[in-house]
């Protein structure tokens, strides 16, 4: 049985080592989602109404190559709501980096928005319990391939 001193000791020395660490200081994070079409399925849901249901694959090319983001790759999936010319939308991403760790993130457009909404929901590993949150908007598209440029605040 160890002495008392040493238990404190030993205490007061994790106690200050976990003041020292501080919490995790959030910075900017920012980069291009490579998109490449799966399917895009629309209905008519009445006269000016559609929906359109989407599934892409997904690589996040980071403008920090050292970001915990840069190259992973997935899958993204939603519904796109579009009334008398204005789109709405929402869905959700799922992605893995080259050693196996998994996030998951929601992103959102409002109705006639050029930029729309992110936050990180799930991760594993490195990406466990993350706040990251950000935007992201639309800048090229041809076919079946799209890039979005976003950013944010990542942990």
């Amino acid at each position: 049985m160890k002495p008392i001193m040493a238990v404190l000791e030993s205490s007061i020395v994790l106690l200050i080592a976990l003041c020292l660490a501080g919490p995790v200081q959030a910075a900017e994070c920012s980069g291009y989602d490579v998109l490449v079409s799966q399917l895009s399925e629309t209905t008519e849901l009445a006269k000016g109404q559609t929906i359109t249901v989407v599934r892409n694959h997904s690589v996040l090319v980071t403008e920090n190559p050292a970001d915990k983001y840069n190259l992973t790759i997935g899958e993204c999936s939603g519904s796109l709501v579009t009334a008398n010319g204005t789109t709405t939308g929402s869905g959700h991403c799922a992605r893995r980096d080259t050693s196996g760790d998994t996030y998951s993130i929601e992103w959102a457009i409002a109705p006639g928005a050029e930029r729309g909404t992110w936050k990180a929901v799930a991760g594993t590993g490195k990406f466990l319990r993350r706040t990251d949150s950000g935007w992201w908007q639309n800048v090229a598209g041809g076919g079946k391939v799209s890039a979005a440029k976003w950013g944010g605040t990542c942990e």
